[in-house]
């Protein structure tokens, strides 16, 4: 059955709908990625802040959404006072401390 017809016995109010539903293999949905409820809310990017997200993201081996969870995530935490930092941030502030300064 196609689109449109479908959509006609849907509108038509026929069982012929509910036959096919019924003829479908059950489907496993994925496991969440996490045991905490999850909100989804949208957010509106310029075209290419969201290719460098995108980007990072891929960098990483992570989905954007993973990402800017963690960066948020890491925004909040600086607020409070516990920030958290990327071992990149850690291994650039130990290089710069070993270099010595120019007199």
């Amino acid at each position: 059955m196609n689109r449109n017809d479908a959509t006609k016995q849907f509108h038509s109010g026929g069982d012929r709908i509910a036959e096919l539903i019924d003829e479908t293999q059950p489907v496993e949905l994925p496991a969440p990625d996490t045991d905490v409820p999850m909100v989804s809310r949208s957010v509106r990017l310029p075209l290419d802040t969201y290719e460098r997200v995108r980007a990072a993201a891929e960098a990483r081996g992570i989905g954007v959404t993973t990402l800017m969870r963690q960066w948020i995530e890491a925004g909040l935490a600086e607020l409070d006072d516990s920030a958290t930092v990327s071992l990149a941030d850690v291994r650039r502030a130990l290089a710069a401390l070993s270099r010595p300064t120019a007199a």
